[in-house]
C-alpha cells in the first residue's frame, strides 16, 4: 500500500503501534452507531489487534485501509478505507459484490475539520490513477455528516438500497473522470 500525502494529512498503513487508537476509536458509540447491521462497541484490546492484522494482510493493488494522520505531528485522526463491499445475501458469510467501497471512521475529536473529505479525495484520486472506474459509498440513513462528505467528494446520491451488507443504506456513487 502506498502512503499518500495531502496538504495537511498523511495516509499510511496501520501498525500494531496504533492499537490503542483503534481500540479507543471503536470503543466509542458515537463512532460505532453507524457501522454495520448490528453496531457494537469494541470491548477488548485483542479485537483492535486482530483488526489491524486483518488490514495489514489485505493483499490488493488498490484496496487498503489507511491511518489518517496529521502530516506534521503524526497525530492519528481516523481511517480511510477503499475495499471490496459485500453483496447482501441470505447466506453467510457475505460474498464480494464486485464493487469497490470508500468509507471513513474518525475520532470525534477530529470531526468538523474537513479531514474525511481531504483524505477521501486523495484516495479517490489514487484509485482513478490505478484503474478504478467506479466507487460506491453506503451510509446509514441517519448518518448525515458522512452523506455530506460523499457529496463533497463528487459522489451522487442514488437513494436507498439493500444490495450491500444485508441492510438498508443510502447509496452514493462516483465514476472515474474521463481522461
Amino acid at each position: 500500500m502506498e502512503t499518500l500525502r495531502t496538504e495537511r494529512l498523511l495516509l499510511r498503513p496501520w501498525t500494531l503501534d496504533d492499537t490503542d487508537f483503534i481500540f479507543g476509536l471503536y470503543s466509542l458509540w458515537a463512532v460505532q452507531q453507524h457501522i454495520g447491521l448490528h453496531p457494537r462497541v469494541m470491548t477488548d484490546r485483542a479485537e483492535a489487534i486482530a483488526v489491524i492484522k486483518h488490514w495489514a494482510g489485505m493483499e490488493h493493488p488498490i484496496h487498503a485501509v489507511r491511518a489518517v494522520t496529521d502530516a506534521d505531528t503524526g497525530e492519528i485522526f481516523g481511517n480511510l478505507l477503499l475495499k471490496s463491499i459485500p453483496a447482501s445475501s441470505p447466506v453467510a458469510p457475505l460474498e464480494p459484490s464486485g464493487d469497490t467501497e470508500i468509507g471513513w471512521h474518525f475520532h470525534p475529536n477530529a470531526w468538523h475539520n474537513g479531514y474525511a473529505t481531504e483524505a477521501a479525495a486523495a484516495v479517490l484520486a489514487e484509485g482513478w490513477k490505478t484503474g478504478l472506474d467506479r466507487v460506491v459509498a453506503v451510509t446509514t440513513p441517519s448518518n448525515r455528516p458522512s452523506q455530506r462528505v460523499c457529496l463533497r467528494i463528487g459522489m451522487t446520491h442514488q437513494g436507498r438500497t439493500d444490495q450491500y451488507y444485508n441492510s438498508v443504506s443510502e447509496l452514493f456513487v462516483v465514476d472515474a473522470p474521463e481522461s
